[in-house]
């Protein structure tokens, strides 16, 4: 699926096949977190395996307050313990399939929202 790009400056997605990312001037595999400013793939890491202690280093690069988590082909949710511990670092999340949470990401980013996307 192809989305229109909204700004050469930041990470917005052109466009994502199976578990091939594309922005603007790169291609990333899922699973992979990206941000207005950053971007870096992550290998072997699953909804499961999400906590503070991976998410911090991610979020530390690129100042984030909603991360939006592209689960797959289809919608999973975070276990209660992980949106807890989530919400303590002050970030709203939000989990759906991976083509809508790229269509959200490339809509608060164009909206000037402090939003990271993390796809699994």
């Amino acid at each position: 699926m192809e989305f229109i790009q909204q700004d050469n400056n930041k990470n917005s997605i052109v466009s994502i096949k199976h578990n091939v990312v594309t922005l603007s001037y790169t291609t990333l595999s899922a699973p992979c977190f990206i941000s207005p400013k950053y971007h870096i793939q992550i290998p072997c890491l699953t909804l499961d395996k999400l906590d503070k202690m991976t998410l911090f280093p991610l979020s530390s690069k690129d100042n984030i307050d909603i991360l939006i988590i592209g689960t797959g082909k289809n919608s999973q949710f975070l276990n209660p313990q992980q949106q807890i511990a989530l919400q303590q670092m002050s970030i709203g999340v939000e989990s759906m399939n991976n083509e809508s949470a790229c269509h959200s990401f490339n809509l608060l980013l164009s909206d000037a929202r402090l939003v990271g996307l993390l796809l699994l």
